[in-house]
């Protein structure tokens, strides 16, 4: 049978990025049979893995009770987010999520493709620059910009931009883009290279309501897949949403699949 070029990606993928490189970021990871139990600081626990194993509805109920065990045992954690993908073999998997209290979020895309198509030259609005951030006051800035991107409160925005400082001090690879027009950040993204594999991830993508529709994310995004093969990636992954599927779509990326957040939060009692 033959393989398509979207095959060979899924498989890519799967076996380069389903893997520790998935949890660059983490305080800790425990094993618990095929899953991995991440635990990120600011009390956050995130559960992935190559697969489930082969195991029947049965096996898998008993690993997310498991795994829900896990994280409640831990007071820290006050959220935890299942990852799932849609091309997996998961009997019962999302019925068992919802019954040990996750709950589903918003689809998005799985979109990969060659980081040269997107190493374009594209023209931005007049007075908007593009550059790479690493300072303590731009980590802020872009933060609190991007916290109302997504509609985050002050407090979140501010918890996030530590927890970013925290990781850059680490020095692990991850860069930081924003592009500014006068004076003020109005969309950033991050760039994740992937140690020992072809793949470089996009993410965190978001530009101010006031900036869409100006090319400005695509310039971004472009800029960011010159720094990708700068560092010898060959590929692009991100989870795309419908704002930005179409975007890489145009640059020949392919939606491999789909993925879907599961996410539990503890329940402090009252009083």
């Amino acid at each position: 049978m033959t393989t398509t070029g979207d095959e060979r990606l899924l498989r890519a993928y799967d076996d380069q990025l389903r893997t520790d490189a998935e949890t660059p970021g983490a305080a800790s990871v425990t094993r618990l049979g095929p899953l991995r139990l991440a635990t990120f600081e600011g009390g956050r626990g995130f559960v992935t893995y190559r697969d489930l194993g082969g195991g029947d509805a049965g096996a898998i109920d008993r690993l997310v009770g498991q795994a829900r065990a896990h994280y409640e045992a831990d007071p820290a954690i006050t959220r935890v987010e299942w990852k799932t993908r849609g091309h997996d073999v998961a009997p019962g998997l999302h019925e068992s999520l919802l019954a040990h209290g996750f709950e589903p979020e918003e689809s998005e895309s799985i979109m990969i493709g060659e980081a040269a198509a997107l190493a374009v030259d594209l023209p931005l609005p007049s007075g908007v620059s593009l550059r790479r951030i690493d300072t303590a006051d731009d980590v802020r800035a872009m933060c609190a910009m991007s916290g109302e991107a997504f509609g985050d409160t002050p407090a979140e925005a501010s918890a996030i931009a530590e927890a970013v400082l925290r990781r850059l001090a680490r020095d692990d690879g991850m860069e930081l883009w924003v592009a500014e027009a006068a004076g003020r950040m109005v969309s950033a993204g991050r760039l994740e290279p992937v140690p020992d594999t072809d793949f470089a991830g996009i993410w965190g993508g978001c530009t101010l309501t006031a900036w869409r529709g100006q090319g400005i994310y695509r310039a971004l995004t472009a800029a960011r897949a010159r720094s990708a093969l700068r560092l010898g990636k060959t590929l692009i992954h991100s989870d795309s949403t419908e704002d930005s599927r179409p975007i890489l779509a145009r640059y020949g990326f392919a939606k491999v699949s789909t993925t879907t957040p599961y996410r539990w939060n503890r329940v402090h009692p009252s009083g």
